[in-house]
């Protein structure tokens, strides 16, 4: 059994001021940290979200209002917060219809988080939201079939190869990468021996994951989509 070492997912809070061309590079530093974190299928619900808060804050409270970006973990959803200076303007749902062209951003909001809210401080609004994931814990690692298989079939593999005095059972990140990464050699060099073309086998290897990591982010925004 390998050891799942934890992902620190440290809060981080950006701030700017509101302005339009500001939305882009906001929605970049996102997809960065939230790729660093491995949530990658939240990325495109994540940026919309944050596109529609910043947005409200710009048509609602004014261009160039200082405003903070807190983006963080809270238990396993991930947490969106936007914080600007205006107590009196207050986002709303409003029922604006499928054609409309504006007024519709905390509506995208609702149908893509699990939840948001308004909290006003004495100095400030909070306006926040929530999105879920499929992790266990909040540092813990997203997983699926396929890490699950891996995990399995590296356990097995390090009892063959780990030396008797080592401890196969629960292995440390460290180990088990280099674990992985030998067993991907040994991989090639059967493939080799058997008169395959192992470069070739990499490369449709690495088609493979990457197409796997698309579907699961395009699966994401797809379900997002169809709650609107």
């Amino acid at each position: 059994m390998i050891r799942e070492a934890c992902m620190s997912r440290k809060p981080w809070d950006l701030h700017f001021l509101a302005e339009p061309e500001e939305v882009a590079g906001l929605r970049r530093v996102l997809r960065v940290h939230l790729g660093l974190w491995g949530l990658d299928e939240l990325i495109d619900a994540a940026q919309l979200c944050v596109t529609e808060l910043v947005t409200n804050v710009i048509t609602h409270v004014g261009p160039g209002t200082p405003t903070t970006l807190a983006v963080s973990m809270k238990d396993t959803h991930l947490r969106i917060v936007v914080y600007d200076p205006d107590t009196r303007a207050l986002p709303v749902l409003l029922s604006q219809g499928v054609n409309s062209e504006s007024g519709r951003g905390m509506e995208l909001v609702t149908c893509t988080a699990d939840r948001w809210g308004v909290q006003l401080l004495a100095d400030r609004k909070v306006t926040w939201c929530e999105l879920s994931t499929t992790l266990t814990s909040p540092n813990g690692r997203c997983e699926g079939p396929q890490v699950t298989r891996a995990g399995e079939v590296l356990g097995l593999y390090n009892r063959v190869t780990l030396p008797p005095t080592a401890d196969s059972g629960r292995l440390s990140a460290a180990v088990a990468e280099e674990a992985a990464i030998n067993a991907i050699a040994d991989l090639l060099h059967w493939l080799r021996a058997h008169g395959h073309d192992a470069d070739d086998a990499l490369d449709r290897a690495q088609m493979h994951f990457e197409a796997e990591v698309e579907a699961r982010v395009v699966g994401a925004t797809t379900r997002g989509a169809t709650r609107l």
